[in-house]
């Protein structure tokens, strides 16, 4: 048994329904957006009876663990990239949205600006290129260099 699935298994210890019920209704829970109640429903034609209370107190303690289960599945970032901005109503005050995206449609950096000048698109691909690698140990440029060559 490996430390993980060690660690995953203690998660589970003192509980009195099997691992597999209160992992299937978290993730019923999670994936259909169904209520608490409509679980315990749906768990119910099962012959499973469980209070819709505990199945909250499985969702508080348990979606943890499902993400970063879930974490490894995500695709590497991709070498093509699609940036796009948009002005929304953020808190009552509009804001603009700058939001990078790769090919699989992964989100790679979100970034939230009071103004849309070239401050503001130079600090999101700085937060971008910042957060995945070095560009100027790849280009050899500085960000303004960068920021040329990506718009030709």
């Amino acid at each position: 048994m490996n430390t993980s699935s060690a660690a995953e298994s203690a998660s589970f210890a003192g509980y009195r329904f099997p691992p597999e019920v209160m992992l299937l209704a978290v993730r019923w829970y999670l994936r259909y957006e169904l209520s608490y109640r409509d679980v315990e429903e749906l768990l119910a034609e099962q012959g499973i009876e469980v209070d819709h209370v505990t199945i909250y107190r499985w969702v508080q303690r348990f979606t943890p663990i499902l993400i970063d289960a879930a974490r490894p599945c995500r695709h590497a970032v991709g070498n093509r990239w699609f940036v796009d901005e948009t002005y929304v109503k953020v808190a009552g005050k509009w804001r603009y949205v700058y939001r990078a995206v790769d090919q699989h449609s992964q989100v790679i950096d979100v970034y939230v600006s009071k103004r849309r000048n070239t401050t503001a698109a130079r600090r999101f691909f700085d937060t971008v290129f910042g957060a995945l690698f070095d560009p100027w140990a790849r280009w050899g440029s500085t960000t303004a260099d960068l920021l040329l060559r990506l718009s030709r």
